[in-house]
């Protein structure tokens, strides 16, 4: 089987399970480290002749992160794609077996049993109202159906945005200041939010910076993730409890 994957989380969650068979991956494919394959560019503008080139048995792809047009080139180059759509974590997880499954035939590795577990036993850090940016210039932040939205609300963090109609909605920031949040969660991708880059955009409210790759990537990482991810949660909470500044 030769494999490539226009997804960062399946490309993870493929070399982890089935070392050797995947050929090439995006240029976003970060983990596991040291991944020697072909690069062929990003998830939304991927090099599809060298894709082609690569003569992949399978590509597998994801509905959000890659473009249509780009999967049905693949397609009518007579090359099978494997198209996941997850919107939550049960979703997450019947994806990921799918995946497996049809790569190396093996749908229950175990970081993915460790994974279920892991999320079985997670416990709300607490009931605060959110607001969750994932870009800025324009701020876009979690709307409905997101995958991370999933993950944050089993946490007991409950989105601002969660009811809108769009999925990654554009929302000013004077918007996002008013919007009654208790709570700004700040991962570091797809924008890079850091300590010195958006907490400052919400003066009086705590910031919670949280790692991208926990809280978006549906792969070996949701092990660790419900600890990463309420560890990063708790820490800005008690930090708002010290505050002076904040309200009783």
């Amino acid at each position: 089987m030769r494999v490539v994957s226009l997804v960062p989380s399946l490309t993870e969650a493929v070399a982890v399970s089935a070392p050797g068979l995947l050929i090439g991956a995006t240029d976003w494919c970060s983990h596991p480290a040291g991944l020697d394959v072909v690069r062929i560019g990003g998830t939304k503008n991927p090099d599809v002749a060298a894709v082609i080139g690569l003569r992949p048995d399978l590509v597998i792809a994801n509905e959000e992160e890659n473009r249509a047009p780009d999967l049905a080139e693949l397609r009518a180059a007579g090359i099978e794609v494997l198209e996941t759509e997850i919107r939550d974590l049960e979703q997450a997880f019947r994806e990921l077996e799918r995946v497996l499954a049809a790569v190396c035939g093996q749908a229950g590795p175990r970081w993915l049993d460790e994974a279920r577990q892991a999320w079985s036993e997670v416990a709300p850090v607490g009931e605060w109202r959110a607001v969750v940016p994932v870009w800025r210039r324009p701020w876009m932040v979690l709307g409905r159906d997101t995958f991370a939205g999933d993950l944050l609300a089993r946490l007991g963090v409950r989105n601002v945005y969660a009811g809108h109609a769009e999925r990654y909605p554009r929302i000013p920031l004077d918007e996002l200041r008013d919007s009654a949040a208790q709570l700004a969660v700040l991962p570091d991708e797809p924008y890079r939010f850091a300590a010195d880059d958006g907490p400052e955009a919400f003066p009086g409210l705590p910031s919670a910076l949280v790692s991208g790759r926990h809280l978006t990537w549906y792969g070996p990482s949701l092990a660790e993730a419900p600890s990463v991810l309420g560890g990063a949660l708790r820490g800005a909470m008690r930090a708002a409890d010290r505050d002076p500044r904040r309200e009783a």
